[in-house]
């Protein structure tokens, strides 16, 4: 390969429930890829249904990269994933295979195919110490004081952090952008009530597999609740629960569904901003009309 010639990546985004994760194995399956998710939670071992992390048959023999690799309550950063991720790039097209990213964290996948300026700096832990004393409002303060441009959704209190802490190690709340690859980013996503209804199903499903005794499990563990309510959604909730905070399970899981709707929304305002996203209509057939766009980008034929 020449210095010019820049390896292809190919990206499939979505929101929570949208089916990125069965499509992204479907196209790795077509042209020989290896998938690296981009999921900030599914890092972590043992949070598996919290986190809608892939099985293993799910899998259908395509190597998946990027899950499991650290203990919960462990520090792992955009950096860390940007590092990971762009080794790993490097390595399955050395491969002669097709590097596919795969997840709804669209920080993590931007890092990566924007080409993010990231310096290397440790966390300041005493930093963060003292930003911990911050509520989230006055957190969002400090941030539109140091950086008025940033876009951040401010109820978010580990992202406001993030930025803060990035900010204060010398990088930029936007950071400078230097792409590394070429990148096709295909988007998966519904009307918001079918969207609506299969997050509903995959909620149900996920507490009857056992997401709860998960968390339970978690706790039992001695891992800190301070962390499981850091991830946010099923974890946060499910920790409240666990800790005593809803009356019951059902008032706590209707809390739970609503707060992840709000997420995918959220989710889609982080998307639509891109414009580079070719959004496929999942209600016709978007298998193939992905398997077009791909092959198109690859600039050769699918391998029969």
């Amino acid at each position: 390969m020449g210095p010019e010639k820049k390896i292809k990546v190919v990206a499939v985004v979505g929101t929570n429930a949208s089916g990125k994760s069965s499509l992204g194995v479907e196209l790795a399956c077509r042209f020989g890829g290896e998938i690296i998710s981009a999921d900030s939670r599914q890092v972590f071992r043992g949070l598996d249904l919290g986190s809608g992390k892939i099985t293993p048959e799910e899998m259908k023999g395509v190597p998946h990269h990027m899950l499991d690799i650290c203990e919960p309550g462990e520090f792992f950063s955009m950096a860390d994933f940007q590092k990971q991720a762009y080794e790993l790039i490097e390595q399955i097209a050395a491969r002669g295979k097709v590097p596919m990213i795969v997840g709804g964290t669209g920080l993590y996948v931007d890092s990566v195919l924007d080409g993010y300026e990231l310096s290397d700096t440790k966390p300041d832990l005493a930093y963060r110490e003292e930003l911990e004393k911050l509520s989230t409002p006055e957190l969002v303060v400090l941030l539109r004081e140091q950086a008025p441009e940033a876009v951040v959704d401010e109820k978010n209190r580990n992202r406001v952090m993030r930025i803060l802490e990035r900010i204060h190690d010398g990088d930029d709340a936007i950071p400078t952008k230097h792409p590394r690859y070429d990148s096709l980013r295909l988007g998966v996503s519904w009307p918001r009530d079918i969207l609506g209804k299969r997050i509903d199903e995959r909620l149900a499903m996920r507490m009857q597999q056992g997401m709860l005794e998960e968390v339970r499990g978690m706790l039992d563990r001695g891992v800190s609740r301070e962390f499981l309510l850091g991830l946010g959604l099923e974890y946060r909730f499910l920790t409240k629960y666990c800790l005593g905070e809803y009356e019951d399970e059902e008032t706590m899981l209707k809390a739970l569904a609503q707060a992840i709707k709000k997420f995918a929304k959220r989710q889609m305002t982080w998307f639509r901003r891109c414009p580079d996203i070719h959004w496929l209509d999942m209600q016709k057939n978007p298998l193939q009309e992905a398997s077009v766009l791909v092959e198109d980008f690859l600039g050769e034929r699918i391998p029969e």
